[in-house]
């Protein structure tokens, strides 16, 4: 087998960084829709992993193989002298068309050790393609955050909690005057753009990549804020 035909097996599945950190189950479920999907699908095993390539992708292709059988999805062929030749069974078939590969893609674009609560509160907004939502509540978290700063800031949101917290007489410390502006324009900046996405067309929430970046924005004033 030779390297452009690898390559281009290989672009059925998930790319290699994913694959390497992939369970054994989420890398089935690929190996299942291309079974079920791909014109000529190859499920002899054999003949499958020459067209993976090797090494550690190799070894995570066979534990996805091994689950495979295990859980009944696919099965020997009868009278396969040699034990290399499989079929996908209908308990495979039936699991390979209820998977929602979209949601299973979104989930793979989402960052892993982002903050606890963007991970618990906003990663399950941004897997059902709701972005609009996942920014404003990635944003809305950075407020919270900051309330919880100092009592003072308590009664206040937007624009208004950010001037009380980083204007020439907010209540958050930072290490000078210059500081401290440049703090309040980045916040402010921020929430202007990306707090109240409506109001503003330049934002494309339609383009999953995007969002991911306005969270991992978001992500980063909260890093910040823990360090005040």
């Amino acid at each position: 087998m030779n390297q452009d035909q690898i390559e281009s097996f290989m672009r059925n599945f998930p790319p290699r960084a994913q694959v390497l950190s992939m369970e054994a189950e989420d890398l089935g479920a690929h190996m299942l829709r291309y079974m079920t999907t791909a014109p000529h699908a190859e499920t002899h095993r054999f003949n499958f992993m020459q067209m993976v390539e090797g090494g550690q992708i190799a070894e995570r292709f066979m534990e996805a193989w091994g689950w495979l059988e295990r859980e009944g999805f696919i099965a020997h062929r009868p009278n396969d002298i040699h034990g290399q030749g499989f079929f996908v069974t209908r308990a495979g078939r039936r699991v390979a068309q209820s998977i929602d590969f979209g949601a299973w893609k979104k989930e793979s674009m989402f960052p892993d050790g982002l903050d606890p609560i963007v991970m618990a509160q906003v990663k399950p907004l941004f897997v059902r393609g709701d972005y609009d939502t996942a920014v404003f509540r990635a944003f809305k978290e950075v407020e919270v955050r900051l309330r919880a700063k100092d009592a003072s800031l308590a009664p206040w949101s937007g624009v208004d909690l950010i001037n009380r917290a980083f204007g020439p007489n907010g209540c958050l410390m930072t290490t000078s005057a210059k500081e401290r502006a440049s703090m309040r324009d980045l916040f402010v900046g921020a929430f202007a753009i990306f707090r109240n996405p409506s109001a503003h067309q330049e934002v494309k929430f339609d383009d999953p990549r995007e969002v991911v970046d306005m969270i991992c924005f978001a992500n980063q004033l909260l890093r910040m804020i823990d360090r005040i």
